[in-house]
């Protein structure tokens, strides 16, 4: 695994600093049923980092006197963890909202055959990777078999009213080193090829650029792709961008309960800057207002920036 962030210092990535907090992102691990080619985590089914059962219960402390008002699950595939359902439980019964970033497969392993009615019972907006509407791309991304166990996930949920009464929002990622097309455009051939040959519905799809990071940046490296991906994003870098990247409203903790400006930063292990600590803890943070404080910043940051913008929302234009 080549290492990027010695990388990451040639563009100058503009200073940035936090508005008011809205979103608590967790990554509960990396272990994952998958392993994908585009993977900022190098997550899979080897990893074995898990969050401990301290650090989940320091997460729920953290929302229930933040006043956070969403909590956003991440990994690997957060649903292997063995707390999850227990987070999601106890985060709705303080009233957050609560995203479950899913890779569709999970549905179909042993011991989570309940998952989807799990998530409706709770009203867990589920954001989903497909990285295409076609199988041979989903499968070449993502592993052979991956687009008809997806296809099937996807009814399930849209059985038990995704995509309809429930948020159920798809992830676009680009199959190599460019940018990703016009959201709203993706989105209309996707919900046509889906919906006419596949019956399945959703409500938005999320555009999001690849990061230079972990597993896709080291297979850029070994390719010899890394400069010129990085040339990409800087020339294509659009300032107006700045105002609505993520990391000015979502705070990343990871599997140790240490806290980032965002979940790339993590996977760098560029820590959230607060009172010249290397590192901060989530329960440090509890009681305290973080808008002004200064977010670290490097080159990978012009992959949020670059064209129309890339969030784990989607789109910034």
């Amino acid at each position: 695994m080549h290492a990027t962030l010695p990388l990451m210092r040639r563009h100058a990535f503009p200073a940035l600093r936090r508005a008011r907090l809205e979103t608590l992102q967790v990554n509960l691990g990396y272990k994952c049923n998958q392993s994908c080619v585009h993977c900022h985590v190098n997550a899979g089914p080897t990893r074995t980092e898990m969050m401990s059962r301290d650090n989940v219960a320091e997460v729920i402390t953290f929302l229930g006197v933040s006043k956070v008002k969403t909590l956003d699950i991440t990994g690997g595939a957060p649903e292997l963890h063995p707390c999850f359902r227990e987070l999601v439980e106890r985060a709705r019964a303080l009233g957050a909202h609560v995203i479950d970033r899913c890779n569709l497969t999970i549905l179909e392993e042993p011991g989570h055959e309940d998952l989807a009615f799990f998530l409706r019972e709770n009203q867990v907006e589920i954001v989903a990777s497909l990285p295409c509407y076609t199988e041979d791309l989903v499968d070449r991304q993502r592993g052979k078999g991956v687009y008809q166990k997806s296809l099937r996930a996807l009814r399930r949920l849209n059985a038990l009213g995704y995509g309809r009464e429930l948020a159920l929002n798809l992830v676009y990622n680009p199959q190599g080193p460019s940018l990703p097309p016009a959201q709203e455009q993706l989105e209309a051939d996707y919900k046509r090829i889906l919906g006419e040959q596949h019956g399945i519905v959703f409500n938005r799809l999320y555009t999001l650029a690849n990061m230079p990071i972990q597993r896709f940046g080291s297979m850029l490296v070994s390719k010899g792709q890394f400069d010129a991906y990085m040339a990409l994003l800087h020339r294509s870098h659009r300032p107006e961008n700045l105002e609505s990247v993520m990391c000015r409203s979502l705070i990343s903790v990871d599997w140790q309960g240490f806290v980032y400006d965002c979940d790339f930063n993590q996977m760098l292990g560029l820590a959230l800057p607060l009172d010249g600590k290397k590192r901060v803890r989530l329960a440090e943070l509890a009681g305290r207002d973080l808008a002004g404080n200064p977010i670290a910043v490097r080159d990978h940051c012009y992959g949020c920036t670059a064209g129309q913008g890339s969030s784990c929302g989607g789109a910034l234009a």
